[in-house]
């Protein structure tokens, strides 16, 4: 085996091991947003375009529902307190909860 072949199946098995796209050639393209990590949202200064910008799962309606309950409601002291807004049931506080800051 040539010096540079030799070279090439080290890069190519190495980067295959760790999961990196090998510099000879990847075979498939790297999808670059699942390596995003996504920034926690304040619920309590949030406005409602980036809650729902923010929040999968949270469209403008509900947005603005979190923002309306916080108005009439004084900030959120948990995330739990969530749960009180129209439109949010368990399963959806339970999806919400790693994206939320209080």
């Amino acid at each position: 085996m040539k010096r540079t072949d030799l070279l090439k199946a080290l890069i190519v098995g190495g980067t295959l091991a760790l999961g990196v796209p090998s510099i000879v050639g990847a075979a498939e393209p790297v999808n670059e947003s699942e390596n995003v990590v996504q920034q926690a949202v304040n619920i309590n200064t949030a406005d409602a375009a980036e809650l729902a910008a923010s929040l999968k799962g949270v469209g403008t309606t509900k947005a603005q529902a979190i923002v309306e309950y916080r108005e009439a409601n004084g900030p959120f002291t948990s995330v739990d307190e969530l749960a009180n807004v129209k439109g949010i049931g368990p399963r959806s506080l339970e999806k919400l909860r790693p994206l939320i800051a209080i």
